[in-house]
């Protein structure tokens, strides 16, 4: 005899639907598994077995073929254990047949038949709903973050048992729902607040500007002056994330196994900060079976790379796409995968292998080649794609021991939220959000100066030899410090204000 039961599988952050066909028939007892299946999929059998006799049911002793169509699609891990158990039933035990359909069923079996958690629950319930399912059978672990899809029943099951018999109508277990609301606005730990710094002010109003115009930033400072610090706070500052924004970044930390099952919902911007040592495929993604990298979990959120010129080359070269167009598509020859990957980047350098080049109280040791050499290893394309850049200098022992509490995180986002309200007004329409994302025609429509400015622009191309990029940057900035200011036209301290924020384009760095 024949069952059938569906299941579904993640891809990326994709979930896909699987059709698990059981086939029961007379002949010398076997186990086979057909479909494209992984190592962990053909274990399953040994589990399978296992969980079905300890909860009191007796394995068929026949030819049985498990089937997961389609057959061109691979899969992977131990989701398909509690569909595989339950087709099996329903195909060899009369008193098992399922009699209830249009769940999509996943979970992994313990050998006592108990139901262990599984990664890409919110995917698959996404699946679920757009492909029109009544509902999902998932482990009961996995139930606060299923329950994030409205519209679709959920039912948590612990055990085979309870499963089985909710499939053959012997039992009702209700739907799972939950507060989607105060799960989203329910808050997890706190973030550190910029009022705990000290001193600094020139590099938090970088950050401000940086947040308000969601503009990537490069700091430069001795070792100890606070860049890491300054960085950490910086997702404090930014806008609160909108549902939608959420749901995506959940998504991707749930196909990764990263989403505490007291927390299903990921309601806070990311900040991610991996080690210089990372591999290219570590930070965009990548692998046999492709899964999102440092890159994608930061999306919406902020990447902050310290050292960097510590970070091999092609590693850092690799960021060029995700910066430009805010997504990540891996190809191999089974097919071509994308991840969002919309990330503030803030990276952080030191002015010269020693870290004191200008430091007033430490000799830097650096020879000018070794200088030289350090800072190349940052190539032009990656800091034509970083706006804003600032020295972060050491603090003075009158700043360290001052105990006056500087302005808080909360009051700053006030300030940036009005910025990006402006912005998104400006850009109605045209597909951006954003200062940083303007376009030649934008600049020219929206950054509009007076003569005083284009002086004052003239004079310090001249004085640094500014390049031709570095003077959109600067409109760019100039534009996002006139929204903080709630001005309609860019000023001239705007464009002065701007104009400090391209150290690195100023010839004493090199």
């Amino acid at each position: 005899m024949i069952s059938r039961v569906e299941s579904s599988t993640t891809i990326g952050i994709e979930a896909y639907t699987v059709h698990v066909e059981i086939d029961a028939a007379p002949g010398i007892p076997s186990y086979n598994t057909v479909g494209l299946p992984d190592t962990a999929v053909r274990e399953s059998r040994e589990r399978v077995k296992a969980a079905i006799t300890n909860s009191g049911y007796k394995f068929p002793v026949k030819k049985i073929t498990v089937n997961l169509a389609p057959a061109n699609m691979r899969k992977e891990g131990p989701i398909f254990d509690l569909p595989i158990a339950a087709g099996i039933l329903s195909a060899c035990i009369p008193q098992a047949r399922i009699t209830r359909f249009g769940y999509v069923i996943a979970g992994e079996l313990s050998l006592d038949g108990s139901i262990r958690p599984i990664k890409g629950v919110l995917p698959m319930a996404l699946a679920a709903k757009k492909n029109g399912k009544r509902g999902i059978i998932i482990p009961f672990q996995n139930r606060l973050e299923a329950s994030l899809v409205d519209g679709i029943e959920v039912i948590p099951v612990n055990h085979l048992t309870e499963a089985v018999n909710f499939l053959n109508g012997n039992i009702e277990i209700s739907p799972y729902k939950s507060n989607i609301k105060e799960l989203f606005q329910r808050q997890n730990g706190i973030e550190p607040d910029f009022c705990d710094v000290k001193g600094q002010e020139h590099a938090k109003r970088a950050l401000e500007i940086a947040a308000a115009g969601s503009h990537n930033i490069l700091m430069i400072g001795s070792p100890g002056a606070g860049k890491t610090m300054l960085a950490r706070r910086l997702p404090s500052i930014l806008p609160e994330m909108t549902f939608e924004e959420a749901i995506e970044c959940t998504r991707i930390h749930s196909v990764l196994g990263n989403i505490n099952s007291n927390f299903p919902i990921i309601n806070k911007r990311p900040f991610r900060s991996p080690h210089h040592s990372i591999s290219d495929a570590g930070l965009i993604g990548g692998g046999t079976s492709p899964m999102p990298g440092e890159a994608s979990i930061a999306h919406n959120g902020v990447l902050f790379l310290d050292e960097l010129p510590e970070f091999r080359r092609n590693v850092i070269e690799s960021l060029r796409q995700p910066l430009e167009d805010g997504k990540i598509t891996i190809s191999r020859a089974t097919g071509s995968l994308t991840f969002p990957s919309k990330f503030m980047l803030v990276a952080a350098l030191n002015p010269c292998p020693c870290g004191y080049r200008f430091d007033e109280n430490k000799q830097c040791i650096c020879t000018p080649n070794q200088i030289q050499r350090y800072l190349a290893k940052i190539s032009g394309p990656l800091l034509d794609r970083i706006d804003i850049h600032i020295e972060v200098p050491s603090l003075k022992f009158r700043e360290m021991a001052n105990d006056t509490r500087g302005e808080s995180s909360e009051t700053i986002r006030k300030r940036v939220n009005k910025a990006r309200q402006i912005q998104l007004k400006r850009y109605e329409g045209s597909g951006i959000f954003f200062n940083s994302r303007m376009t030649q025609k934008h600049i020219r429509e929206f950054c509009r100066i007076n003569k005083e400015s284009k002086d004052l622009l003239e004079a310090a191309i001249r004085k640094f030899s500014l390049s031709a990029r570095a003077y959109d940057r600067i409109l760019k900035i100039a534009r996002t410090i006139a929204d903080l200011d709630e001005a309609e036209k860019i000023k001239t301290e705007h464009i002065a204000e701007a104009i400090q924020y391209r150290s690195l384009d100023r010839n004493e760095y090199y």
